[in-house]
């Protein structure tokens, strides 16, 4: 079931809200980007975020050379803590406009409510999301 949740960079000038159900599952990813970030993920539809505070604080990455994900994906963070609280993308075949969120950056989650959602891997590496890779003790 989908809750509201509220969240920010570690600095709090960037702040946001969405709706998730994370019944849905947290991701672990080895593509080259979450690997590097260590980012548990999950998602929100583009209806269902709403950014409160901070957009002009706001610095955005997009890879220049890669297909899915990165190449219709804006990874956004805060100029001045540096996290990034979220990412922006598309694609039509997985939810069509969404926010991907960094669940390390819900303020207001529990503990309980983090290890009850299940985790899934992504073996990103190999653009196969459907997958888990052969290893995930690492991720």
């Amino acid at each position: 079931m989908k809750k509201t949740y509220h969240g920010s960079c570690h600095c709090g000038a960037v702040r946001y809200e969405c709706r998730l159900d994370l019944d849905e599952g947290l991701r672990k990813c080895n593509c080259s980007f979450c690997r590097r970030t260590r980012m548990l993920k999950t998602f929100s539809t583009r209806e269902d975020f709403r950014l409160l505070s901070g957009e002009d604080l706001l610095l955005t990455y997009r890879a220049a050379d890669s297909s899915w994900p990165e190449g219709d994906v804006d990874h956004y963070f805060c100029r001045t803590c540096g996290v990034r609280s979220f990412s922006r993308g598309y694609h039509e075949t997985f939810m069509g406009h969404f926010y991907c969120i960094n669940a390390g950056t819900l303020d207001d989650v529990s503990d309980a409510e983090l290890a009850a959602a299940p985790i899934i891997h992504e073996n990103g590496a190999a653009d196969d999301y459907e997958n888990p890779p052969a290893h995930t003790a690492y991720m």
